[in-house]
């Protein structure tokens, strides 16, 4: 059973480490051979699983294939359309034969609703009988539903809208998610093209648990299997592989950031493609809460690819390869990845997914390129990938090709055509379907193109002052910034801190220090760009989003920031923003709004509270108004006006916004003074930032300089080389 969120533990920051195998036959002929070998291969990764402290309940097994439709037809006692006709999927229903009853009735009655019926249920055979407690105590009731109405891609998005209804309507919330109804209804399939057994099973159980698998008359094409080590999670049959769409060896670390952006991107979606523009709200929220970093993918990745685009595409665009730096690019396939990294962020791993739609089945390897997979290729047509060598025996003599799966890479099976498509080739064709390079000049906006605004510069009394507002100190100045000044990196210290965690400590600390860095405490090696420079990159956009199923010219209308710490002066240049300016030779049409970030102290808490309510309303003023980026700015404090701490200001207006559904309408930018160290940058680009300018910190480093006061850098440093230093250590920490 999932558990809850109890205390300081929460399940949404759990990650897997698996095994992951596909078995296709190339030129798409079905067959019972394909599915024994899928499952000869998932037995194969049986130490790539784990069971808990009962052997007997796994952590998850599973495998997708086709819609065994000569099967089904056969087993069940009504008459089904013609292949692809119809849609079908396994239900995970409540343990109570009544409970379950009625959830069936309710999937009909949301069908009917969204234009397609039921044909019929079936009772799913099953054997228990190898189940630990623990398994056998959180398994549902199986019943597998028919549906028919519609065909084709209509037919998919049809029982996608069905599917999301009924996990919405009908309770499902998701693991460790609390109250009535956890996972009362959950599909592991619900289409015309693939079909998925999976559960909380070892690899063994797998066959012996689900009695189709042991039918010879169950056929396919292609198998993709999936052996589940959950490393720092909890086990629920929902969350076993293979999803809807993949299945995934590694973890996605960004997952959190990746599923709050596209919480905030929901309202821009307006589209008839599954029904009315209002049938698209019933699909919200696209991420389950509380389901697993692969869950959440598979979610994103069913709505981009049955939105309109290809399989294919819809991957590289959440997993793209590392392309900024790199210098041998296609320029065509660069202006792809450009274009396309300003709609959607990268969901970064550790990972290797393997995906398919029942037609062409592929896999791609993340830029980190640490989840390798092995490919072979035999003469009659036999394709094997998997996470392993040895997960099949196959004759030497018949192999005719071995390969690697390589970072970045994405390698494709077209049982349709009959063929393995290259690299090149699915790229070089997504790269072409629109003039990319020509939508990108006319529309992003360098930072460097935009004219010069004025800034001042404090004296060094004023200074002073400053600082004590913002809580600097002696030891933040001479050891963590003056390093960063001197080598450019962020100083290294030993392991372990004897300081008190902030809510235990006795003395005021700044709100910073109530977080600390979420990591996945498995198998990573570090992995920044000080080490992997050609798969990082610090580049980025502000300026507000577009409808992600409705890309056009305008969605990449951004403003292209070299790093997100902005020096002083490329802060005035968004401060002065004026829409009237040429680039590209064209007005940019853009303009900012300066909110300012303070609150009267003798007020208390009762005066910050009323200031970030004005804050947050000036955000939604500045918005209405037409404002493209909105820069927060505590400066101008004084013995009168306190400044709200960034974090907590820059988080509230995030999530004011997202509530509003107006977040992607506008970029943030922080103008912070009590930002100075790595950890203080990466909060509050965490919490919703764009970018931030330390501009306190950048002051505070040039007074040290024109005052010798700088200890440890030695002579001849000058104050531009020591600002690139000190940001080049900050944003590459970050």
């Amino acid at each position: 059973m999932a558990p809850k969120r109890v205390g300081l533990y929460n399940p949404a920051f759990e990650h897997d480490s698996c095994g992951v195998a596909m078995v296709v036959d190339m030129h798409g002929r079905r067959s019972r051979d394909i599915v024994d070998k899928a499952i000869t291969a998932l037995l194969n990764l049986e130490h790539r699983g784990a069971a808990g402290a009962e052997p007997r309940s796994g952590d998850g097994a599973g495998i997708l294939i086709q819609v065994p439709d000569a099967f089904l037809r056969e087993v069940v006692d009504f008459e089904l359309p013609a292949p692809g006709s119809y849609a079908t999927g396994i239900a995970f229903l409540p343990q109570s034969s009544k409970d379950a009853s009625a959830a069936c009735a309710a999937v009909e009655k949301i069908a009917e609703a969204e234009g397609l019926h039921v044909l019929g249920w079936r009772n799913v055979p099953t054997d228990d009988s190898s189940l630990g407690a623990l398994s056998r105590d959180a398994m549902p009731t199986f019943r597998q539903v028919f549906m028919a109405g519609a065909s084709g891609m209509t037919l998919e998005r049809r029982a996608y809208v069905i599917r999301k209804r009924a996990e919405h309507e009908l309770g499902t919330k998701g693991p460790g998610q609390d109250g009535p109804g956890r996972e009362t209804v959950y599909f592991p399939s619900l289409s015309g093209q693939t079909f998925v057994y999976k559960g909380m099973l070892t690899t063994p159980q797998l066959k012996a648990f689900y009695l189709d698998l042991q039918d010879d008359r169950l056929t396919s094409a292609l198998g993709i299997v999936h052996s589940r080590f959950s490393t720092n999670t909890f086990p629920s049959w929902p969350l076993a592989h293979p999803f809807r769409r993949i299945a995934h060896n590694g973890e996605i670390n960004t997952v959190t950031g990746n599923e709050n952006w596209m919480r905030a991107r929901e309202a821009l979606v307006k589209t008839d493609i599954f029904g009315s523009e209002a049938d698209v709200q019933k699909l919200f929220p696209i991420c389950t809460p509380g389901a697993s970093d692969t869950a959440r993918f598979d979610e994103v990745l069913e709505l981009l690819h049955l939105g309109g685009r290809s399989l294919a595409h819809a991957v590289l665009m959440m997993i793209p390869e590392a392309w900024e730096r790199h210098e041998s690019m296609d320029p065509a396939r660069r202006a792809f990845y450009q274009y396309h990294a300003s709609l959607m962020e990268p969901w970064d791993g550790p990972a290797s997914m393997t995906f398919t739609d029942g037609t062409v089945v592929g896999a791609v390897l993340d830029r980190n390129g640490l989840r390798p997979s092995r490919i072979w290729v035999t003469d009659d047509g036999l394709v094997v990938m998997a996470s392993e060598a040895g997960v099949l025996d196959l004759d030497p003599s018949t192999v005719v090709r071995r390969m690697r799966l390589q970072p970045g890479r994405m390698f494709l099976v077209d049982t349709a055509q009959g063929r393995i498509v290259s690299d090149e080739e699915i790229k070089a064709e997504l790269a072409a379907e629109h003039p990319y390079q020509e939508w990108l000049d006319r529309n992003l906006v360098p930072l460097d193109a935009l004219p010069a605004g004025k800034y001042l510069r404090m004296p060094h009394d004023r200074l002073v002052v400053r600082q004590l507002t913002f809580g600097y100190t002696y030891e933040e100045l001479n050891l963590l910034v003056a390093p960063m000044v001197r080598t450019g990196a962020e100083p290294i210290g030993s392991m372990g801190t004897d300081t008190p965690i902030a809510v235990l400590s006795r003395r005021p600390r700044m709100l910073y220090d109530y977080f600390h860095q979420l990591f996945a405490q498995v198998t990573n090696p570090p992995l920044d760009a000080i080490r992997e420079e050609v798969v990082t990159s610090l580049q980025g956009t502000t300026g507000g989003e577009r409808d992600l199923l409705n890309p056009d010219e305008n969605s990449c209308h951004q403003i292209v920031l070299p790093q997100p710490i902005l020096r002083n002066y490329e802060l005035a240049k968004l401060i002065n923003l004026d829409p009237d300016t040429e680039v590209n030779g064209r007005p940019h049409g853009m303009r900012s709004k300066v909110i300012r970030c303070l609150y009267p102290v003798a007020e208390g808490g009762a005066g910050l509270a009323a200031a970030l309510a004005e804050v947050r309303a000036q955000a939604s003023a500045a918005i209405a108004d037409g404002a493209r980026v909105i820069i927060l700015s505590d400066r101008n404090s004084d013995e009168k006006l306190a400044p709200i701490p960034s974090l907590l200001a820059v988080a509230g207006v995030h999530h004011h916004l997202v509530r509003e559904r107006t977040r992607t309408h506008v970029g943030l930018v922080v103008e912070s003074g009590d930002a100075r160290e790595v950890h203080h940058m990466a909060m509050l680009l965490g919490c919703g930032a764009a970018a931030v300018n330390p501009y306190l910190a950048f002051e505070s480093i040039e007074d040290m300089l024109d005052r010798g006061a700088l200890e440890g850098l030695g002579d001849g440093i000058d104050r531009k080389k020591a600002l690139n230093n000190y940001i080049k250590a900050a944003a590459r920490a970050c």
